[in-house]
């Protein structure tokens, strides 16, 4: 089995995580190479994985002809131009989500991937999870009839530091993000949508006019509905659950726990909590989209997530945004 050449660009909190799987947990890729505008954390996190080289400037690695592909993990801002540059030294990408928070950046980058031939994978992890994929094989399977209701329930457990929060695009673009990608993957495209939230935990995010509560409810264009619900902060827990509801049954996914132990005493039954962070919970698929991503370099297959899947969902960040603002539902054409 011929192993891929991959460089990691961005060694912060994901992108360490990325090294630390590649490097321990997915010998189809050779990890050549980890870069980041701190040096001195990409070498810490090299010495920890035992990655041999480590640059600061990510167009050296692109200037690399042995390099084949690039992991974008670097701060949103950033995402685009990298796909621009990456795209144009003809090197296969995985970005992490989203792509940008401008669609016409979104839009500059796709045109280039797409002029340079090369291959796309933006890091939506939960079309990954072996639960949520068996809802979603189940429902396209067409055995429970055409879909009617989606429900996801998507509540972290804390709060993000303020100063991600700040630069992050606000609730939906950060945090929904998920479920509106999870929400086409389920059911289909989404014709509008209808957002209400607002500041009930944490009152410094009214500072830079973020949300911590919401609910959107969707209309696709099958005739199915949905409603997402997500809090920033659920203390029992990183809460993930999901339910698509069809004409002859349904299908649904229900909360990991460490143990499946109900212990029973004279104060009740007591059931484990679920993971207390994303990363635990999620862990297996960091590594399944990262492999299929270097499967579908080296095989010249599609991506499972594109470009067009990462747009997509910012479009319905966008209408999500447009609708709280106006209080009003808001078709997905008017974004564009």
């Amino acid at each position: 089995m011929r192993r891929i050449n991959l460089a990691v660009i961005g060694t912060g909190r994901m992108g360490s995580v990325h090294v630390r799987n590649i490097a321990r947990l997915i010998p189809e890729a050779h990890l050549a190479a980890i870069c980041d505008i701190r040096l001195e954390v990409a070498q810490a996190v090299a010495e920890e994985c035992g990655v041999g080289r480590v640059e600061q400037d990510y167009h050296v690695l692109l200037a690399d002809p042995s390099i084949e592909a690039v992991l974008i993990a670097t701060s949103t801002p950033t995402h685009a131009f990298i796909i621009q540059d990456a795209a144009r030294a003809g090197k296969h990408i995985f970005c992490e989500k989203p792509l940008a928070l401008d669609l016409r950046e979104i839009d500059e980058a796709l045109a280039e991937v797409e002029k340079a031939g090369v291959k796309l994978q933006v890091g939506f992890n939960r079309r990954f999870d072996k639960s949520f994929r068996k809802v979603r094989d189940l429902v396209a399977s067409g055995e429970l009839g055409r879909p009617c209701i989606l429900r996801i329930t998507n509540r972290d457990p804390d709060f993000p530091a303020m100063e991600f929060l700040r630069v992050s695009g606000g609730m939906f673009l950060d945090m929904t993000i998920h479920d509106f990608d999870m929400a086409r993957f389920l059911v289909g495209e989404v014709d509008e949508v209808y957002a209400a939230g607002g500041v009930l935990i944490e009152p410094m995010l009214h500072e830079f006019g973020d949300v911590d509560t919401n609910i959107v409810t969707l209309k696709f264009a099958n005739g199915a509905v949905g409603a997402i619900d997500n809090s920033r902060k659920a203390v029992y827990g990183y809460d993930q659950r999901l339910e698509v509801f069809c004409a002859n049954g349904t299908a649904m996914a229900e909360n990991e726990a460490e143990t499946t132990l109900k212990k029973g005493d004279r104060e009740g039954f007591h059931t484990a909590c679920p993971p207390y962070f994303f990363m635990q919970r999620y862990a297996p698929c960091y590594v399944d989209e990262v492999r299929q991503f270097i499967e579908c370099v080296r095989e010249d297959k599609p991506t499972p997530t594109t470009g067009q899947d990462g747009r997509a969902a910012v479009v319905l960040g966008y209408a999500a945004g447009k609708s709280l603002r106006e209080n009003r539902p808001v078709k997905i054409s008017e974004i564009g």
